[in-house]
Protein backbone atom coordinates (compact mmCIF):
# COMPACT_ATOMS: atom_id res chain seq x y z
CA UNK A 1 0.00 0.00 0.00
CA UNK A 2 2.62 2.28 0.87
CA UNK A 3 4.59 1.63 -2.18
CA UNK A 4 1.10 2.91 -4.05
CA UNK A 5 1.36 5.96 -2.11
CA UNK A 6 4.60 6.53 -2.98
CA UNK A 7 4.21 6.41 -6.52
CA UNK A 8 0.81 8.73 -6.11
CA UNK A 9 3.42 11.24 -4.79
CA UNK A 10 5.83 11.27 -7.02
CA UNK A 11 3.33 11.78 -9.83
CA UNK A 12 1.93 14.72 -8.04
CA UNK A 13 5.41 16.21 -6.92
CA UNK A 14 6.40 15.50 -10.38
CA UNK A 15 3.26 17.97 -11.51
CA UNK A 16 4.00 20.37 -9.64
CA UNK A 17 7.56 20.15 -11.23
CA UNK A 18 6.06 20.38 -14.97
CA UNK A 19 3.32 23.17 -14.14
CA UNK A 20 6.92 25.45 -12.58
CA UNK A 21 8.13 24.60 -16.31
CA UNK A 22 5.10 25.62 -17.66
CA UNK A 23 5.36 29.40 -15.77
CA UNK A 24 8.96 29.53 -17.28
CA UNK A 25 7.82 28.70 -21.05
CA UNK A 26 10.29 25.60 -20.93
CA UNK A 27 9.94 22.89 -23.78
CA UNK A 28 8.69 19.13 -23.38
CA UNK A 29 12.59 18.63 -22.33
CA UNK A 30 12.15 21.13 -20.05
CA UNK A 31 9.24 20.00 -18.31
CA UNK A 32 10.69 16.45 -17.89
CA UNK A 33 13.83 17.49 -16.02
CA UNK A 34 12.07 19.67 -13.57
CA UNK A 35 9.74 17.14 -13.12
CA UNK A 36 12.17 14.78 -12.43
CA UNK A 37 14.10 17.10 -9.98
CA UNK A 38 11.06 17.59 -8.14
CA UNK A 39 9.62 14.21 -7.61
CA UNK A 40 13.02 11.79 -6.92
CA UNK A 41 15.62 14.97 -6.13
CA UNK A 42 15.09 14.77 -2.46
CA UNK A 43 14.49 10.78 -2.07
CA UNK A 44 17.75 10.84 -4.38
CA UNK A 45 19.89 13.17 -2.37
CA UNK A 46 19.02 10.86 0.77
CA UNK A 47 20.07 7.47 -0.66
CA UNK A 48 23.11 9.05 -1.55
CA UNK A 49 24.25 10.38 1.77
CA UNK A 50 23.06 7.49 3.42
CA UNK A 51 24.70 5.20 1.21
CA UNK A 52 22.24 3.26 -0.09
CA UNK A 53 20.81 2.06 -3.16
CA UNK A 54 19.15 5.10 -5.00
CA UNK A 55 15.60 3.75 -5.12
CA UNK A 56 15.04 4.89 -8.51
CA UNK A 57 17.58 3.07 -10.14
CA UNK A 58 16.19 -0.40 -8.02
CA UNK A 59 13.03 0.20 -9.97
CA UNK A 60 12.90 2.64 -13.23
CA UNK A 61 9.05 2.59 -12.74
CA UNK A 62 9.26 6.23 -10.66
CA UNK A 63 10.87 7.46 -14.03
CA UNK A 64 8.20 6.40 -16.59
CA UNK A 65 5.26 8.01 -14.14
CA UNK A 66 7.31 10.95 -14.15
CA UNK A 67 7.93 11.04 -17.66
CA UNK A 68 4.12 10.32 -18.10
CA UNK A 69 3.46 13.70 -15.87
CA UNK A 70 5.56 15.63 -17.35
CA UNK A 71 3.63 14.96 -20.80
CA UNK A 72 0.36 15.07 -19.17
CA UNK A 73 1.19 19.03 -18.03
CA UNK A 74 2.76 19.51 -21.61
CA UNK A 75 0.02 18.62 -23.26
CA UNK A 76 -3.20 19.86 -20.40
CA UNK A 77 -1.26 22.63 -18.79
CA UNK A 78 -3.87 24.84 -18.86
CA UNK A 79 -6.21 22.48 -17.68
CA UNK A 80 -4.04 21.13 -14.96
CA UNK A 81 -3.75 24.98 -14.09
CA UNK A 82 -7.10 25.49 -13.64
CA UNK A 83 -7.05 23.02 -10.44
CA UNK A 84 -4.11 24.14 -8.79
CA UNK A 85 -5.55 24.50 -5.75
CA UNK A 86 -6.68 20.50 -5.43
CA UNK A 87 -2.51 19.61 -6.09
CA UNK A 88 -1.67 21.97 -3.81
CA UNK A 89 -3.35 19.68 -1.04
CA UNK A 90 -2.20 16.48 -3.08
CA UNK A 91 1.57 17.77 -2.56
CA UNK A 92 0.38 17.89 0.70
CA UNK A 93 -0.37 14.33 0.74
CA UNK A 94 3.15 13.58 -1.08
CA UNK A 95 5.06 15.86 1.68
CA UNK A 96 3.47 13.93 4.05
CA UNK A 97 4.17 10.38 2.69
CA UNK A 98 7.75 11.25 1.85
CA UNK A 99 8.93 12.79 5.66
CA UNK A 100 7.57 9.65 6.84
CA UNK A 101 9.29 7.25 4.05
CA UNK A 102 11.93 9.19 4.37
CA UNK A 103 12.61 9.24 8.18
CA UNK A 104 11.66 5.31 7.89
CA UNK A 105 14.48 4.40 5.56
CA UNK A 106 16.91 6.36 7.16
CA UNK A 107 15.93 4.78 10.97
CA UNK A 108 16.13 1.55 9.39
CA UNK A 109 19.73 2.26 8.06
CA UNK A 110 21.44 3.99 10.56
CA UNK A 111 19.45 3.71 13.57
CA UNK A 112 19.98 7.10 14.87
CA UNK A 113 17.00 9.44 15.50
CA UNK A 114 18.52 12.18 14.33
CA UNK A 115 19.46 11.18 11.35
CA UNK A 116 16.33 10.02 10.85
CA UNK A 117 14.78 13.25 11.50
CA UNK A 118 16.86 15.27 9.24
CA UNK A 119 16.25 12.41 5.89
CA UNK A 120 13.04 12.66 6.33
CA UNK A 121 12.89 16.52 5.83
CA UNK A 122 15.07 15.99 3.19
CA UNK A 123 13.06 13.21 1.11
CA UNK A 124 10.26 15.50 1.24
CA UNK A 125 11.59 18.96 0.25
CA UNK A 126 15.19 18.62 -1.00
CA UNK A 127 13.11 17.99 -4.81
CA UNK A 128 11.24 21.32 -4.59
CA UNK A 129 14.32 23.31 -2.90
CA UNK A 130 16.03 21.84 -6.11
CA UNK A 131 13.26 23.47 -9.17
CA UNK A 132 12.92 26.42 -7.18
CA UNK A 133 16.97 26.80 -7.76
CA UNK A 134 17.15 25.33 -11.33
CA UNK A 135 13.78 27.66 -12.09
CA UNK A 136 15.60 30.92 -10.74
CA UNK A 137 13.56 31.31 -7.68
CA UNK A 138 13.30 31.72 -4.05
CA UNK A 139 12.50 28.25 -2.25
CA UNK A 140 9.56 27.78 -0.79
CA UNK A 141 10.84 26.14 2.30
CA UNK A 142 13.42 29.19 2.55
CA UNK A 143 10.59 31.78 2.47
CA UNK A 144 7.42 32.08 5.62
CA UNK A 145 5.43 29.05 4.12
CA UNK A 146 4.96 26.54 7.14
CA UNK A 147 6.16 23.43 4.51
CA UNK A 148 9.41 21.97 6.09
CA UNK A 149 8.29 22.78 9.22
CA UNK A 150 5.46 20.27 8.59
CA UNK A 151 7.86 17.45 7.35
CA UNK A 152 10.02 18.08 10.47
CA UNK A 153 7.10 17.67 12.60
CA UNK A 154 6.02 14.23 10.62
CA UNK A 155 9.38 12.56 10.58
CA UNK A 156 9.65 13.49 14.13
CA UNK A 157 6.54 12.06 15.48
CA UNK A 158 7.72 9.06 13.42
CA UNK A 159 10.91 8.87 15.40
CA UNK A 160 9.70 9.11 18.72
CA UNK A 161 7.13 6.46 18.34
CA UNK A 162 9.67 4.16 17.05
CA UNK A 163 11.36 5.03 19.70
CA UNK A 164 9.73 5.92 22.92
CA UNK A 165 6.73 3.38 21.94
CA UNK A 166 8.48 0.36 19.37
CA UNK A 167 5.04 -1.21 19.98
CA UNK A 168 2.69 1.53 18.66
CA UNK A 169 1.35 0.38 15.19
CA UNK A 170 1.00 2.32 11.90
CA UNK A 171 3.86 4.81 12.91
CA UNK A 172 4.28 5.73 9.27
CA UNK A 173 0.28 6.55 8.96
CA UNK A 174 0.61 8.51 12.32
CA UNK A 175 3.59 10.51 11.34
CA UNK A 176 1.95 10.86 7.69
CA UNK A 177 -1.36 12.28 9.45
CA UNK A 178 0.66 14.75 11.65
CA UNK A 179 2.66 16.42 9.05
CA UNK A 180 -0.76 16.57 6.59
CA UNK A 181 -2.62 18.61 9.67
CA UNK A 182 0.13 21.41 10.14
CA UNK A 183 0.89 21.72 6.21
CA UNK A 184 -3.28 21.62 6.27
CA UNK A 185 -3.57 24.36 9.21
CA UNK A 186 -1.27 26.33 6.50
CA UNK A 187 -2.58 26.39 3.96
CA UNK A 188 -6.29 27.02 5.11
CA UNK A 189 -5.20 29.38 7.98
CA UNK A 190 -1.97 30.95 6.12
CA UNK A 191 0.22 29.76 8.77
CA UNK A 192 3.44 31.46 7.82
CA UNK A 193 6.84 31.60 10.20
CA UNK A 194 7.75 34.96 11.39
CA UNK A 195 10.76 36.83 9.65
CA UNK A 196 12.82 39.25 10.68
CA UNK A 197 11.81 43.49 9.34
CA UNK A 198 13.63 44.31 6.73
CA UNK A 199 16.98 46.17 7.41
CA UNK A 200 16.77 50.15 8.51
Amino acid sequence: MLYWIDLSGVFVFALSGALAADRRGMDLFGFTVIALFTAIGGGTVRDIVLDAPVFWVQDPIYLWIILGAAIVTWIAARTIQRVERLLIWADAIGLSVFCGAGASKAYMLTGSPTIAIAMGVVTAVMGGIIRDVVCNEIPLVLKQDIYATAAFAGAATFVVLKVLVPSAPFPLLVAAIVCFAVRGSAIIWGWSLPKRGGAS
